[in-house]
């Protein structure tokens, strides 16, 4: 496992990662609910990640953990402070809130549930997120950066997943509207998807998609 400190990033680094191929088998299942719930999966986190609150949440430390202490699993992330959601999806539309207020620098969205683990969400045709960083949201998507202007850093936000419709979207969860929308093309079960470099971030499922959406 690399060192976590590789997972520290500074100014335009903030808006790429390394890119590698990994091929990973195993799945741990599919929903098709309106109202997702799902939880934080250790087995995926980053060296320089703590889970808390029953594995809603995660925090993130500079030093992190001595990787010779963390569990060896072809399913963690070993280059960035990536952690994904235990939660497989396969159709339907899904909504859940981000608590972002105790971070300024994070990633959120979704990504294929086997992703190569040597690379950071946002940066190929396999995950679609939206990032903050320096006081500016961006959208990201096959390496390609999206600025969006029309939202501050507010205490949380929500995102709304149309899989058939092939959209993510960031909503401001306070006015109960759309940000932004990234189109994809989803050909497999996809996993809710978080990266961060400082602070914390806690996730809220078991949401029913809000109905002016």
């Amino acid at each position: 496992m690399a060192s976590p400190m590789r997972a520290v990033m500074s100014g335009s680094r903030a808006l790429r990662c390394w890119k590698a191929r990994v091929s990973l088998t195993g799945y741990v299942g599919v929903t098709s609910r309106r109202d997702i719930s799902f939880q934080l999966d250790e087995k995926t986190a980053h060296s320089s990640l703590d889970l808390f609150k029953k594995n809603t949440g995660v925090i993130y430390h500079m030093l992190g953990i001595d990787p010779s202490r963390v569990t060896q699993s072809p399913e963690r992330f070993r280059e960035w402070a990536v952690v994904l959601g235990d939660t497989h999806i396969v159709n339907g539309r899904h909504y859940w809130e981000v608590t972002v207020k105790r971070s300024q620098e994070f990633r959120i969205g979704v990504a294929d549930a086997d992703m190569p683990r040597d690379e950071c969400i946002g940066v190929n045709n396999r995950s679609w997120v939206f990032a903050y960083s320096h006081k500016k949201w961006h959208g990201m998507q096959a390496n390609k950066i999206i600025p969006i202007t029309n939202i501050g850093h507010p205490s949380k936000v929500g995102l709304l997943l149309d899989y058939e419709g092939g959209k993510l979207s960031l909503v401001d969860s306070d006015k109960g509207s759309l940000v932004h929308t990234l189109s994809a093309n989803f050909r497999g079960p996809v996993v809710p998807a978080f990266a961060l470099w400082d602070g914390e971030l806690l996730t809220h499922s078991n949401l029913d998609v809000p109905d002016n959406l």
